[in-house]
């Protein structure tokens, strides 16, 4: 029946419920997936089943195509999706953490791979437009914009064509030859050459006053569609440019979402850190869904922020009920990063499965902001992490998967990078926990 519902996915049986071997050696998507399909066979449950039990859970649905997808390696999974997969199958909580791990290797592996092909079409653009010629311009007719027939057609007033001879006497242009110095194209029409010229012959290239120079054959005047190709090949220039820039940006964007830490949950003290974040003003609010055990008997918020914005305020609403607020921590300067939590109250969270978390901005100096949600409850008296929001414009994957939004302006949206205050006294959870 597995084998059926996978659609290409590995029916694989393994009695026995040990932890799979190799999971903490799990860099690639299709070992992922190998292990993900023996955990499959060892639950001996349907896609179906998985789905049901994931909708009495209320935390993130499983969808009987997404299920089937993923164990065929059709498709990456997000996270909370593996991790309610699992769940369903009754991995024991303690086992989640280790294949949220692998997750992240692979993740952080697919992409390398995506930078290094990017890397190589940047190169290959590179390439491109350094042996591309710019387009040159269509030839210039014959006949010019004010009427000037080409030289040697006809006669233009006070200059004789090409080749006759003139009425003061001066002999036909020997083609051997060039008729005198060619003219400087620096120089104005009628401006007599510097050297080697009569001071009062004129530039043989001035043509009648209030016309603009021609290009000739054997005249040293700059041609009148040199202008067209400077401007074109500043344009060419400016689109190269342009090119790059667009292609550099994407390949560095690519290249940050791999460098930024993806499991930055505990900074370590006076140093430094990067994170990216997001952030929303007067007005706005921010809206996201966790996955709780329906058993907990408590269950609190720690919200990572940059304290350098004075005064941030914003209201809390779990499910639709008002559940706290985020109080204004004191300004840090030196040490931005602080860490911030908030206990919940028990009745609205008790027997549910999944919590729907609402902040909207009360004060501030400037805006509230958010850079990492941990959700930890209290199951068995015993305090442990249930869910992790990593927001930001990097962890896109994170954000979807738990329905996270911004209504109202965003006033922030990229990374930043501060130190996390000296280790706090003895007792204390978190780094800079307030």
């Amino acid at each position: 029946m597995m084998g059926r519902e996978l659609d290409g996915a590995e029916d694989v049986r393994v009695a026995g419920a040990e932890p799979p071997r190799g999971l903490e050696s799990v860099t690639r998507h299709e070992e992922l997936v190998r292990l993900l399909a023996e955990q499959f066979a060892r639950a001996d449950v349907s896609l179906r089943e998985l789905q049901a039990r994931a909708d009495r859970a209320g935390g993130t649905r499983l969808p009987r195509a997404t299920c089937a997808d993923m164990l065929a390696g059709r498709r990456f999974p997000k996270k909370a999706v593996m991790v309610a997969f699992l769940r369903g199958c009754h991995v024991p909580e303690q086992r989640l953490p280790a294949w949220e791990q692998a997750w992240e290797r692979v993740r952080v592996a697919r992409l390398a791979a995506m930078a290094a092909r990017a890397q190589a079409e940047v190169q290959a653009q590179l390439t491109a437009l350094a042996t591309a010629a710019p387009p040159r311009p269509p030839a210039p007719a014959g006949a010019t914009a004010r009427g000037r027939p080409p030289a040697g057609t006809g006669t233009t007033p006070g200059r004789p064509a090409a080749g006759t001879g003139t009425a003061s006497g001066r002999p036909p242009a020997d083609p051997s030859r060039t008729p005198g110095p060619r003219a400087d194209p620096s120089m104005t029409p009628g401006r007599p050459a510097d050297a080697g010229t009569a001071p009062d012959r004129p530039s043989e290239d001035a043509g009648v006053a209030g016309q603009a120079p021609q290009s000739v054959p054997g005249d040293g005047v700059r041609p009148a569609a040199e202008g067209g190709n400077a401007r074109t090949r500043f344009r060419w220039r400016s689109f190269a440019i342009a090119a790059l820039a667009s292609l550099t940006a994407a390949t560095l964007g690519l290249l940050v979402g791999i460098w930024v830490p993806h499991q930055a949950r505990s900074g370590a003290p006076d140093r430094p850190l990067v994170d990216d974040g997001r952030a929303f003003g007067p007005g706005g609010s921010s809206r996201f869904t966790v996955t709780v055990d329906p058993a907990n008997t408590g269950v609190r918020l720690t919200r990572r922020l940059d304290a350098g914005i004075g005064r941030q305020r914003a209201g809390i609403t779990v499910n639709g009920v008002p559940a706290g607020a985020w109080q204004p921590l004191p300004v840090q300067h030196a040490h931005r990063w602080q860490d911030q939590r908030v206990d919940l109250p028990p009745s609205v969270s008790a027997g549910r499965g999944a919590l729907t978390v609402v902040n909207t901005f009360v004060s501030s100096d400037q805006d509230f902001n958010e850079f990492l949600y941990v959700v930890e409850q209290r199951v068995g008296g015993a305090w442990e992490t249930a869910d992790t929001l990593d927001v930001g414009p990097l962890h896109l994957e994170s954000e979807a998967a738990h329905g996270y939004g911004i209504t109202g302006p965003q006033t922030f949206a990229g990374v930043q990078e501060f130190r996390y205050p000296p280790p706090a006294p003895a007792g204390s959870l978190h780094h800079g926990m307030q």
